[in-house]
């Protein structure tokens, strides 16, 4: 892994780093391919259940691509067929921001500034939770360079169609209370209540069962936008391949009626 991304985990909880606060944890090739093998790495982790990205610092959560490196590539547009290919097939520009693979939860800690392709980063995430003194943006408005870490995609889901075109077409900065007032974040803390609270929030998640939430996920992100009845589908498949895992859903719902008690299993592989 790369020193400009930081990978750590503690019991079940990974911690995501972008760790290049000289540059307000600007992304660049380097980056995203390290932010890249770090989702692959808790994908793949069976002890891992919940993931924080977060950034270096408290100025920045992430400014978004490194432009100075994107300048660097120079020949992109005598390559727009090869260019088109790798798009296609590119888990993300700023990292895993096309990943459609982890159903495990992930969280956001948004600890400062959070533009364009940091923001796409962020809207990845299933939850967001920020400082009091974050901003949001698509700052990239300025510079003529397209959204293609998926804002177009999430952000009207989001926030509703209204408010994502304003916030796209505009490239204009908000605080975190307009972001909380618009449902882009869930909360808005203290910086110091920042990773506590992330945590916190992890480890309540870590405590349940893992199958039936990841399940439920994957029905959400594979059902949205689709006609009810294959939405509905959708949901029974999912639900039902449970019944192969070692905890049950009728297992849980005996623990349930037997005092509410937690099923051993649960403990043993987060199921």
């Amino acid at each position: 892994m790369s020193s400009k991304v930081l990978y750590q985990r503690e019991d079940h909880v990974v911690t995501i780093t972008i760790n290049r606060p000289e540059v307000m944890n600007a992304i660049d090739g380097e980056t995203a391919a390290a932010l890249v093998k770090a989702w692959q790495a808790f994908r793949d982790d069976d002890e891992a259940f919940v993931a924080i990205i977060t950034g270096t610092g408290d100025r920045a959560f992430s400014a978004g691509a490194d432009l100075k490196w994107v300048a660097s590539l120079g020949g992109l547009r005598a390559n727009v067929d090869r260019q088109r290919v790798s798009l296609y097939n590119s888990p993300g520009a700023v990292g895993y921001t096309r990943g459609v693979d982890i159903f495990k939860p992930t969280i956001a800690a948004v600890n400062g500034y959070c533009f364009a392709g940091g923001f796409e980063t962020a809207l990845w995430c299933d939850i967001r939770i920020a400082a009091e003194h974050a901003e949001f943006g698509m700052l990239n408005r300025r510079w003529n360079v397209p959204s293609i870490d998926g804002c177009t995609v999430r952000l009207p889901r989001i926030v509703g169609l209204g408010r994502a075109l304003d916030l796209l077409i505009t490239g204009r900065r908000i605080s975190a209370r307009e972001a909380l007032d618009m449902g882009l974040v869930s909360e808005v803390v203290p910086l110091e209540r920042l990773i506590p609270r992330c945590r916190e929030l992890a480890a309540t998640i870590c405590s349940f069962p893992q199958g039936a939430l990841r399940s439920d996920k994957e029905a959400l992100l594979l059902g949205l936008g689709r006609p009810l009845e294959e939405g509905y589908r959708i949901e029974a498949e999912l639900g039902a391949t449970l019944q192969y895992r070692s905890v049950t859903p009728s297992e849980g719902a005996r623990a349930f009626a037997e005092h509410k008690r937690m099923p051993e299993q649960w403990k043993d592989h987060g199921l």
